[in-house]
């Protein structure tokens, strides 16, 4: 009787350097093991993410005419759109259909959207610097978007037979 032999599936590139660049939360001390991967891998493509944002924030009001909503709202928009598409691929490494995702993942920006765009224009309106109120908001939205991706967007399916 022949015996099949399962050949696992080899990795992609993306999925690869995800690995790299949060397998060495895996070693961490016990008192800090509630850090996952999976967190360690959001905060650094969400950090990259925000310094795209922010860069993107500076140069439409640096070099155009348009009203501070439409700038924030502008880089918010893209950076959560690579957000998506590097957690998907680097960090939950995901394989489910898109569809379904996508739906979810839109519900979290919509709400963080909302959330971001209020609460940046009023700290600015407040006084602060455009960029300052940008900071403080975004760590406040943090922490609602890793939960959402982590436990609804990107949750594990489970495979029926």
């Amino acid at each position: 009787m022949p015996t099949e032999t399962i050949t696992p599936r080899r990795l992609t590139r993306a999925e690869r350097i995800g690995i790299a660049l949060t397998s060495w939360a895996n070693r961490l001390p016990p008192k800090l093991r509630f850090i996952t991967p999976e967190f360690v891998g959001f905060a650094i493509l969400g950090t990259f993410t925000f310094l795209f944002d922010m860069a993107m924030l500076a140069a439409l009001l640096h070099w155009t005419a348009l009203p501070f909503q439409v700038c924030v709202g502008l880089g918010y928009l893209t950076a959560f759109g690579l957000n998506y598409v590097l957690n998907r691929t680097m960090n939950f490494r995901s394989h489910a259909p898109v569809g379904g995702q996508l739906l979810r993942y839109a519900v979290v920006m919509a709400l963080d959207f909302g959330f971001t765009l209020e609460v940046t224009e009023l700290l600015h309106d407040a006084g602060l610097p455009a960029m300052v109120a940008r900071v403080a908001t975004a760590c406040c939205v943090g922490v609602f978007t890793y939960v959402g991706a982590r436990f609804w967007v990107f949750r594990k399916e489970t495979v029926q037979d």
